[in-house]
Parts: structure tokens; sequence; C-alpha cells
């Protein structure tokens, strides 16, 4: 579960776990958590996903990757993925950004709410840490292209 061999040099076996029960670093999200999420669209179709995030280094930040199952109304189950990086700011902040480093927003578990435009679309996340190490985030999707709520649950695999 802990490895004590990380590119941050910092014992992860007590890092898991912060003194307040929430995540306050990098580290705290460091290996593999079952992921489970519902995607509703406003038309009233839900989409499941079943997969897996595992949070790997990468120098002093966190390579975030997906992967599982889409499930829609009609039951057919299609491949996806999705990357991220996570880096560390002050304070306990956290960047997001997309695969090509690109900034997506910034979160943390004292400010768990962050927002991100994409063209005309606006999208709102908050993020749930009261029964860490099970989290959650919610995001909220409006636009001419987009409508959705998209609930994802993450627990240690």
């Amino acid at each position: 579960m802990a490895n004590s061999n990380n590119s941050t040099g910092q014992d992860l076996g007590t890092a898991l776990i912060s003194r307040n029960g929430s995540p306050s670093s990098l580290e705290d999200f460091w290996g593999a958590w079952q992921l489970n999420r519902q995607i509703l669209q406003n038309s009233g179709e839900t989409f499941l996903f079943a997969g897996q995030a595992n949070f790997t280094w990468l120098d002093s930040h966190l390579l975030y990757h997906e992967s599982g199952l889409v499930t829609g109304p009609d039951r057919r189950a299609l491949q996806a993925e999705r990357t991220y990086v996570w880096r560390q700011q002050a304070g306990g902040k956290i960047d997001v950004l997309f695969d090509d480093n690109r900034y997506f927003h910034t979160f943390s578990a004292a400010e768990p709410c962050a927002e991100h435009l994409c063209g005309d679309d606006h999208y709102v996340v908050n993020y749930v840490f009261d029964h860490w190490p099970r989290w959650e985030s919610t995001w909220q999707v409006k636009g001419p292209r987009k409508d959705y709520k998209m609930i994802s649950l993450y627990q240690r695999a």
C-alpha cells in the first residue's frame, strides 16, 4: 500500500491520511483508486463509468490516469480513458492540468470548488472529502453544447 521510495523522498505510509482527515498534498492521492461515475444528461439519459484511477509520480507531480468502461442507456459499453497532471501549490492547493499541460482548474480540501470555461460551456466542480480516503467530485456542465451532471466516487483499490 505505502511506498517510501517515491520521487519526493517522503514516507507515503504516513502521508496517506492527513492529520485532519482530509487530503492536504499530492501524497494523499498517490496510488490506485476504484472509480465509479454517473453521467446524468439533462435529457434524462444516464451513462455509467466503472474503472480505476491511478495516480503515479512524474517528477514532483502526479499523473492521473483513469480507464474503464462507459455503459450507455442502450447498455452498450465502450472503453474510455483520460489523463491529467496534478501539480502541488502552496497552502494545500492542487493545480489540475490537461495531459498537454494546459491549465484546467485549482482546488484544495479547504477550497473544494472550482470553475473552468471551455468556449461557451461552463464547468463547475465540487470535491467532497468528508469521508476520506473515500472522496467524490461532482461536475455540473452547462452551455450550448453540453448540459449534464457527472458524479465520480473514488475509494482505495
